[in-house]
This record gives C-alpha cells, structure tokens and sequence, in this order.
C-alpha cells in the first residue's frame, strides 16, 4: 500500500501498528521526521532512536529530514545534547540546507532575516549581506523572534509593508507550529501563510515540497551506495500537512507518528482515536500505510 494521495476522500483506514518491526523488512531506506518523532525539543525519544538503530543495524539506511531554518550540520550537535545517538542516522538534510541553495541560485544579495539570532548560521559562508527591511531585495523567514510570546498577529505591519514592496520571502521552515515539550509554538510557516494571505511571494524551502525529498532520497542512496527503489523507502512524521503530504507528492509510503504535533486532535497516548484520525486522512486524500502511537521497534 503506497502512502499516494487518492481522490474524493476514498484513503482507507491506516493500519495501527504497535511495532515498527512488523513492516521494517519491507523497506531498505528510511526519511524520518526529527522534531515530533525521535525528540520533542526538550529530551529524545529512546524507543524512536532504538527503532531507527536497529532497521540501521538490520541493513537498512536512514536520513533525518527536517525542517529546521539551519544548515543539517549544525543539528547534530543539538541532537547529541538531546541524547540522540549518532548510531540512529546516516546523514540529515535540513530546510536550512535547502534555503542556502536557493540563495546561492537567487540574483538577490541584500538579504533582511526574519528570525531569532540563533538561526544565523543559515548565512554562514554566503554571499549575502544581512540588511534592515527598507533595504532589503529578499526576505528570509526563519522565525518568530521570540516563539515563545509571540503570534504572526505581532508582525501584520512588518509583513504588509514587505508585500507592498513585493519582496519575495524565502520560508525556511513551512511548519507552522513545533512541540516544544508539552507546548505548540508558532514557526516561521505560520508567517510565510499569513505573508501568502496578503499577497506577498513566498517560496518554500523544506517538507512538503519535492526538492526537500529529491535531495534526501539522494543522500540515502550515498549512504546505501546504490540506487534505492522508492517503493522500498518509508516516510515516518507526525504532522500531515508536511510530512504524510510530502511522502504523498512522492509517491513513498508513509507511516504517521500520532503523539506529535496533533497529539491533541487524535490522542498521543497508546490508542490513538482511529475514527478521528481515518476521518481527517480521508478529507486531505492521504493514505499512509500506518499508525503508530510513537515510534518504537
């Protein structure tokens, strides 16, 4: 059963699994989500990275794709202080490391960055200069300033000022919300929506959009050393709107982690509300082969 998208609502009720090892066999390669399934901002999930351990020990390959405003290098160190073991992937690829290929592409060098100081590294090595708005001939949306406070309400002028200059915005992370522990904040996504509403450009670097899953299905295949077939590659995630959306774009399987972002709409607990779930699928047109509650072998 191929995690494609299907018409008229017709998605058919995922399988709920209880372990990840029933079905890993079927798979030589992995895209796993990070924030929402092997941590949740605040520690690591030890059952998600023995499971990605172990389909790594098994033969299998795994890339972390995700949608952080930063280069994938620069997640490894935060990983590490989670507690994620190195031992779980082959290699990252971040929305981050999408952005800057865009910005080397881009004629744009007057480059005003939306975003918390933390995200900076996303310029590192560029040729770009970091200007004010008034100066600038391109956005780069990593952020709210301070997710922790703030909503997109708090930047309806800034942004309505950018799109009257029709300056394009470069989103570095399309999600629109992130856990951090048992809290949703805001992400730079919920600003490249609100700045699309308005009419203002965006483009979108990161999940769901292919080049994101193009460069990662890439990278697996170095870690593998051979083509992949794409029917053998598992998309795990927690959020529909990027992660089952992206895997359903591509044509991969896809099996949704249900104690993440939408733990609140389906239960995180151990027996997610299946009705629910199955009914929200069906309204989105999307199939993932299965359920699981959180990632564990």
């Amino acid at each position: 059963m191929t995690g494609i998208a299907v018409p008229d609502g017709a998605a058919a009720r995922p399988l709920l699994l209880a372990r990840f090892g029933d079905i890993a066999g079927d798979y030589d390669g992995v895209l796993c989500d990070i924030w929402g399934v092997v941590h949740n901002g605040v520690r690591a999930t030890p059952e998600a990275c023995d499971a990605l351990v172990r389909f790594r020990r098994n033969g299998g390959r795994v890339v972390l794709i995700t949608n952080a405003p930063r280069p994938g290098r620069s997640v490894v160190p935060m990983l590490d202080a989670l507690g994620v073991s190195r031992e779980a992937y082959d290699g990252i690829l971040s929305s981050g490391d999408l952005t800057r290929d865009i910005l080397v592409r881009h004629a744009a060098r007057l480059v005003f960055h939306l975003g918390p100081d933390r995200d900076r590294a996303i310029f590192d090595g560029l040729d770009v200069a970091l200007v004010g708005p008034d100066q600038a001939d391109i956005l780069v949306n990593t952020g709210l300033l301070d997710d922790e406070v703030e909503t997109p309400e708090d930047y309806a002028g800034l942004l309505a000022e950018l799109a009257a200059r029709d300056i394009e915005m470069i989103c570095a992370n399309p999600d629109i919300v992130v856990e951090r522990g048992d809290r949703l904040l805001y992400c730079a996504g919920a600003l490249g929506e609100a700045y699309s509403r308005i009419g203002g450009r965006v483009t979108w670097a990161g999940k769901p959009h292919p080049p994101i899953y193009e460069s990662s299905i890439a990278m697996l295949e170095t870690a593998a050393g051979r083509p992949v077939d794409r029917r053998r590659i598992l998309a795990i995630g927690d959020s529909l709107r990027t992660d089952l959306a992206g895997a359903a774009a591509m044509g991969l399987d896809a099996l949704f982690i249900a104690s993440g972002i939408h733990a609140g709409e389906y239960g995180g607990g151990e027996a997610p509300d299946m009705d629910r779930l199955g009914a929200s699928l069906r309204a989105a047109g999307l199939a993932p082969r299965a359920v699981m509650s959180r990632l564990a072998w």
